[in-house]
């Protein structure tokens, strides 16, 4: 029996969404450059709303954004960086249009008249993909899709697209891969024989016998019910893969070992400020999401004590809540952190909106709370107006260039006077022969002096409680 292009289609995706035998299908960026469809030979619609989300080819692109609130330079900021976006993921930007509207269209997101438009637009620019900057229901999506004749995306499947090309690690794909079931759910579509049911019947003439009959499942139904349970699969997973690194988070807290986030927008610089602080080594890329696996590394302050520095994810407008929850474990890093590094471009056009947009998520993951310091990086391509305007408003920051060094001496200074300190101000004598209690005051307390006595070494230190009940027999 031949499977109807609903089931062939659906089984493919499903499969590859989970991670399992299409998992290795991955396509750099190099490749998706290297797939070109020539231009105007395909006349029939490439519908992605039949079924679940797929991995999209993007090439010649059309933006189309709804402005509903702010001002025109703030809906062209964020053109700007749907277009970024768009060429992360391959594809070359033709056209971008916004409209302003109070409220995106419920039916085609820019109305009926305005598709019309777009329309014109694609066929005459030639391109064959319209990305949206929002986040379509399916019904849009597929209205739209109606009009304009060809591929529409909308901002959250193109994030996706991304991640799924940059995530390495095996805990980074299976937070993509939840996050596109995750996408994908609502999405579901079919048709013809995908709509019949797999089971039941009318009587014993008619039906399939003992256990066949009865209401029965549609195929989509039965897909529904695979993705929900490959979903439950994948959330088991990334809870036993994040047991490491909560396990060594638990042991620097136990070794009252201070920990530093760096968080920010995606090309702001982060990873290159671990490097720099750090000399960790990891990837530097001028591109969206270049890193998307947390790197933790230890450093020490000028005054010898030890603290780790972690590298996030980077945040953007908007950024999906969807990709919020299934990266959750990884910003774990920015929530039981001391001290963030709140990283910004301050050579962007719009450094406020960075920092309100990083802002916003961190209150969403729970964050808001813990101690920050701005550190406005790229400070050699900076205008010096705006320089001047943001230390304004941001009073605790920082200006550095991760790249040549400068202020990178001051970053550090602000660090070791903002982490918190040992609670317990002590004056001891240390024999000797206690070598291993000194070795614990400078890597875990914070050393003010020291001075070597004919009986042992006398500190002036701060430590914390554990610490200073192993000293009690040596306190002064």
């Amino acid at each position: 029996m031949t499977n109807s292009r609903y089931e062939v289609d659906s089984e493919y995706q499903i499969r590859n969404a989970a991670g399992n035998d299409y998992d290795g299908e991955q396509f750099d960026l190099a490749d998706r450059q290297s797939l070109r469809r020539v231009a105007g030979l395909s006349t029939e619609l490439q519908d992605v709303t039949e079924v679940e989300y797929r991995q999209l080819r993007l090439e010649r692109v059309v933006l189309v954004g709804v402005w509903t609130s702010g001002t025109a330079a703030d809906a062209d900021a964020s053109l700007r960086e749907l277009a970024a976006l768009a060429e992360t993921a391959g594809s070359e930007v033709l056209e971008g249009v916004t409209q302003r509207r109070d409220l995106p269209d419920p039916a085609t997101y820019i109305g009926s008249g305005k598709a019309k438009e777009l329309r014109d637009i694609v066929a005459e620019t030639g391109a064959d993909t319209v990305i949206c900057d929002g986040e379509l229901t399916p019904a849009q999506l597929i209205h739209l899709e109606d009009v304009v004749k060809v591929k529409v995306v909308d901002r959250t499947a193109l994030i996706l697209d991304i991640f799924a090309q940059h995530a390495k690690s095996k805990e980074g794909k299976a937070q993509v891969a939840l996050a596109q079931m995750q996408y994908m759910l609502p999405r579901l579509r079919g048709w013809g024989q995908s709509l019949s049911r797999q089971m039941g019947g009318g009587g014993t003439a008619g039906g399939g016998g003992i256990a066949t009959r009865g209401p029965g499942e549609t195929k989509i139904e039965l897909d529904r019910r695979r993705i929900r349970e490959k979903m439950a699969k994948m959330r088991r997973e990334i809870a036993d893969l994040g047991k490491g690194r909560d396990a060594k988070r638990h042991e620097r807290r136990r070794n009252a070992v201070p920990s530093v986030a760096i968080a920010g927008y995606t090309n702001a610089g982060k990873s290159s400020l671990l490097n720099r602080i750090t000399g960790a080594g990891v990837l530097v890329e001028d591109a969206l999401f270049a890193t998307l696996d947390p790197t933790v590394r230890r450093t020490e302050t000028a005054g010898g004590r030890g603290y780790t520095v972690a590298d996030t994810v980077g945040f953007v407008r908007h950024l999906p809540h969807l990709l919020v929850e299934a990266f959750r474990s990884t910003l774990e890093e920015v929530i039981e952190a001391d001290l963030i590094l709140h990283v910004v471009d301050i050579s962007d056009p719009d450094p406020e909106g960075q920092l309100a947009a990083v802002r916003e998520v961190l209150q969403e993951i729970g964050a808001a709370d813990v101690p920050e310091i701005v550190v406005f990086n790229k400070a050699d391509a900076a205008d010096p107006d705006t320089v001047a305007r943001l230390r304004r408003r941001e009073p605790h920051s920082v200006l550095v260039s991760a790249r040549t060094g400068e202020g990178i001496e001051g970053l550090l200074a602000a660090i070791e006077a903002d982490l918190p300190r040992p609670e317990f101000e002590v004056d001891a004598v240390i024999p000797y022969g206690r070598g291993d209690l000194l070795s614990r005051i400078h890597e875990h307390g914070e050393l003010l002096s020291e001075t070597h006595l004919e009986t042992g070494t006398r500190v002036l230190a701060r430590v914390d409680a554990q610490l200073h009940a192993a000293m009690g027999e040596f306190l002064n």
